[in-house]
């Protein structure tokens, strides 16, 4: 049942023409209520006691303490979701965007920049739908950690593995103890539009040591992707021996920034698509922002201006309709958290071409949207809290673990 109470937001920005805009667009809807503002991060946490905002928005760089600590103190203290806005979109140093998320942070979303600007209602509605889902979203208690503060200048993107990030994220607050042994296989008793049987690959054991014939995995994701698809990313060996293509969506400006962090913490390549590029083993791919990607006849990167599907460009379901059309039983699709559909037919795409199908649980999802309508459709082999995905695909594939 919906509540009829609006959502409470908390605005910690000290930028004043960032608060003003910030603050005009989400009053604009009847469902938002801003209860404060805080210039500082050290303000905020003094505030939010009192007033017991439900979704926090703040900024990165702050004077006394930075985005990344307060986030840390929030999740140590006062769980709750947040929204990073930041103003670095165009710089370098968005991998410190990522940071947050990892720390406990939800989503991200560029400042406004200026009062007037045209594409102001866009980004308003925008930014009103990400608070509205946040304000769904449950979050746990982490452990407070002594971080290092967010650098002021720009970082160049480290080169070695920091395999520990995988282990701190498996302990966060979307995978409690208790959780990591469950691992739960669809039993599907109804068939599809495309006389798809998931059961019958339930049989065996995910963890078999079978290896497959596969040439391709495919990842979509939406809001939690980021965090997830560092969890799995970190997880997977260099010698990976199939390409890995992935859509995630995400605010304009900041694909890059999440490139460079996912590169920083992989051992894998991490890039943009070419147009006209072979997809390589072991090198993870995702589409520029604003176009689709597909793949050729030749099974070459091509990029697509088609409308988008659902309100996304570039889209999980165009990019695995392509996957299942050139790999068919060759491929594996994976589709994480995130809210909507999108993902859903094209998963079933793949599953009707023999291909491995695999969603995150509803446990470990920050929302369980999208792998829930797959699983509806009956598009999903195996339902997975998102630490156990990694192993499965490692397996899967006859490969060690790292």
């Amino acid at each position: 049942m919906k509540s009829s109470s609006p959502i409470r937001v908390l605005l910690v920005e000290d930028s004043p023409v960032a608060l003003i805009i910030l603050k005009r667009m989400l009053s604009s809807s009847p469902e938002i209520v801003v209860v404060g503002e805080a210039r500082t991060g050290k303000e905020a946490l003094a505030l939010i006691p009192q007033l017991q905002p439900q979704v926090i928005c703040t900024d990165l760089h702050m004077p006394q303490m930075d985005g990344l600590e307060f986030t840390q103190e929030v999740m140590a203290k006062f769980p709750r979701p947040i929204l990073v806005i930041s103003s670095s979109v165009q710089a370098e140093n968005t991998q410190n965007v990522f940071r947050l998320l990892q720390a406990g942070a939800v989503d991200v979303f560029p400042k406004p920049r200026g009062a007037i600007f045209a594409n102001y209602e866009s980004i308003r509605q925008e930014l009103i739908n990400k608070i509205k889902i946040l304000s769904g979203v449950t979050v746990f208690t982490l452990r407070r950690k002594k971080t290092p503060p967010l650098p002021n200048q720009t970082l160049s993107a480290p080169k070695a593995t920091l395999e520990k990030s995988s282990s701190q994220w498996r302990k966060s607050r979307l995978v409690p103890d208790k959780e990591k042994n469950i691992l739960l296989t669809i039993n599907n008793e109804k068939t599809n539009l495309l006389q798809f049987h998931p059961k019958e690959l339930a049989r065996d054991s995910i963890f078999s040591s079978t290896c497959l014939e596969k040439k391709v995995l495919a990842i979509g994701a939406s809001t939690g992707g980021p965090q997830a698809l560092h969890t799995i990313l970190s997880q997977l060996p260099s010698d990976f021996p199939v390409p890995i293509l992935c859509v995630q969506h995400i605010s304009e400006g900041f694909l890059q920034g999440l490139v460079d962090w996912l590169a920083s913490e992989s051992p894998l390549q991490v890039k943009i698509a070419g147009a006209g590029e072979l997809p390589k083993p072991g090198t993870v791919y995702f589409p520029p922002e604003g176009v689709h990607l597909e793949l050729d006849f030749q099974g070459r990167f091509k990029y697509s201006s088609a409308p988008p599907i659902a309100g996304h460009r570039p889209s999980v379901t165009v990019m695995f309709n392509s996957v299942a059309r050139y790999y068919g039983k060759a491929a594996i699709g994976v589709l994480l958290t995130g809210m909507g559909r999108d993902g859903a037919e094209g998963l079933q795409a793949i599953a009707a071409a023999g291909g491995l199908t695999i969603a995150q649980d509803e446990k470990t999802c920050i929302v369980f949207g999208m792998p829930k309508e797959a699983i509806a459709l009956g598009a999903v082999h195996h339902v997975l809290p998102i630490h156990e995905i990694a192993s499965v695909l490692i397996a899967k594939l006859g490969l060690k673990k790292v």
